[in-house]
């Protein structure tokens, strides 16, 4: 039986993610579709360190699964952001990734904690030090250093909320709550 690691770092039967993914395409067709988060194809732009990142945002379960997997090209400026509703241990790995990246991870307060390099095809999963993180960043390799991004360094969490209510989401499911 073939096996391939989740985003959260266990090992599934493909034949089980395969119908995980497909049922989740497959209940975006149901209720009022009015109601439904739009497209995952659609692009964002979130300030990381104050310089504008058009960014896709990975929120659903097959999306994370999905990230950048076959991509093999990303623009200059483009990357992908996963959010989670909760901050956690961040895992990833590059399996079926052909793109050289470097992955940011954030707490909750938008935070840029941690850089790590992912390299093309690597299963090696990516650990987090951090335990309290809540957004992980893919973009190009070097893209951070390019723009001295380092951590400290903040995503907009306004523009974030933005994305997600375009996309359909409650901003408040991700502790996104407006400022008061």
């Amino acid at each position: 039986m073939f096996r391939t690691k989740v985003p959260w770092g266990r090992a599934v039967p493909r034949a089980l993610l395969a119908a995980v993914v497909l049922g989740a395409a497959a209940g975006c067709g149901r209720g009022d579709p009015a109601a439904a988060p739009r497209a995952f194809s659609d692009w964002f732009t979130v300030r990381v360190g104050g310089q504008p990142v058009r960014m896709q945002v990975a929120l659903s379960d097959a999306e994370m699964a999905r990230g950048l997997m076959g991509r093999r090209d990303l623009a200059p400026d483009q990357g992908m952001l996963f959010v989670y509703a909760a901050p956690q241990v961040m895992k990833f790995w590059m399996e079926n990734t052909p793109l050289p990246l470097d992955i940011g991870y954030f707490g909750p307060t938008g935070e840029l904690e941690e850089v790590h390099a992912l390299y093309p095809f690597d299963a090696t999963t990516v650990r987090s030090r951090g335990d309290r993180l809540q957004f992980a960043l893919e973009m190009n390799q070097g893209w951070f250093r390019a723009h001295g991004i380092r951590p400290g360094a903040l995503l907009d969490l306004a523009d974030l909320r933005a994305a997600l209510a375009a996309r359909g989401a409650a901003p408040g499911d991700y502790g996104l709550e407006p400022p008061r």
